[in-house]
Formats: structure tokens, C-alpha cells, sequence
């Protein structure tokens, strides 16, 4: 099993929250309820880099980019 960032997830993969990296985004994102042992799965990834939509068991959450690559997921 090996552990890659939620923002390379392609609509349709889906995936476990193994650690969301301290920054001063972390308290928003646990907030949001996107914390480690959440079952995620990408619904949408807008082009050119923009936000990507995604189900947090049973919720849409849209997340930017640079937010998602704070995200490792198994």
C-alpha cells in the first residue's frame, strides 16, 4: 500500500486519509472534516489546476489544489 497525495487523485479514485500535513491550513481542514481515517473518493477535477470536488463519507467538500496536496491518502 503506498501513500500518495490526495490533489494527483483523477475523479473516480477513492482512497483512506492516512495524515493531513501541519500547516496553517491543517485546523481548517479537521474542521471540514477531512482528518486521517476519513474515506474520500474525487468526484470532480475542475481543468488547469482549479478545485477538485470530493465525497468525505457522505459529504461534497471542494477543496483547492494546494489544499488536496496537503492530504496523503493510502
Amino acid at each position: 500500500m503506498s501513500m500518495t497525495r490526495l490533489s494527483s487523485f483523477r475523479p473516480g479514485n477513492a482512497g483512506r486519509v492516512v495524515e493531513v500535513q501541519h500547516s496553517e491550513l491543517c485546523a481548517k481542514m479537521t474542521e471540514m472534516g477531512l482528518f486521517r481515517g476519513k474515506h474520500v473518493r474525487v468526484l470532480f477535477c475542475a481543468p488547469f489546476g482549479g478545485p477538485m470536488a470530493i465525497d468525505v463519507e457522505g459529504y461534497v467538500l471542494s477543496l483547492r489544489r494546494d489544499e488536496a496536496d496537503l492530504v496523503e491518502v493510502v
